[in-house]
């Protein structure tokens, strides 16, 4: 595909990342609004870039012509939060949606990888209104802790510095550092309602 295909093939999966940021974000603001905790911190998004599509295609043996169905990741987004609890409050939220259709769910938190990575993953397709009709996308997201995303963003960086050899000493620090991190997890959901309550506050302070 010339650039300008890729750009039209591309341009459905941006729409499904913004329209899904834009709710997403709408809905921790509707916990605010009611004064309630919210199960998200932030929500980031992504569409893969073309080299990495192609990569990923040529690492698993994937034709052009069946990118679209085999490659769940090209539309990505991220929710963050607070507590390992709210991943699962958060997951139930999207099982229940209407213009989601949930098509496979990976739980990297009770089944972690040996590498020490944890996350949530929900693959949905997702309705796209095109110029040419209604268009299901493939998105990917991943839901984790604020402290299972600063390891993520490490060991990815460290992946591609090392082109996904890492060294076995560095292997194992990030092992450990997965735990700590867990462990932190653990720590802070074993306070989060001595944590909710000095968040609100704090923020009702700063309205003031």
């Amino acid at each position: 595909m010339n650039y300008q295909k890729w750009e039209q093939f591309l341009s459905p999966y941006k729409q499904a990342v913004e329209e899904l940021k834009v709710k997403l974000k709408g809905l921790r603001s509707q916990f605010e609004l009611e004064g309630e905790h919210s199960p998200i911190e932030f929500v980031t998004g992504r569409v893969k870039p073309i080299a990495s599509i192609l990569d990923k295609a040529r690492r698993k043996n994937i034709p052009i012509e069946n990118i679209e169905d085999e490659i769940q990741d090209i539309a990505g987004l991220r929710i963050m939060c607070q507590f390992v609890d709210d991943i699962k409050t958060v997951v139930k939220m999207l099982r229940e949606r209407h213009d989601l259709e949930i098509v496979e769910e990976r739980d990297y938190i009770n089944h972690k990888k040996d590498s020490g990575y944890r996350s949530y993953h929900v693959v949905a397709k997702y309705p796209v209104q095109t110029f040419k009709g209604l268009k299901k996308i493939l998105v990917e997201i991943q839901i984790r802790t604020l402290a299972m995303n600063f390891w993520a963003t490490i060991e990815h960086s460290l992946n591609y510095k090392y082109s996904g050899n890492i060294p076995e000493d560095i292997k194992l620090r990030l092992q450990r550092a997965a735990e700590a991190a867990y462990r932190l997890d653990e720590e802070m959901s074993q306070i989060r309602e001595e944590i909710r309550e000095a968040q609100v506050i704090f923020s009702r302070k700063t309205e003031s």
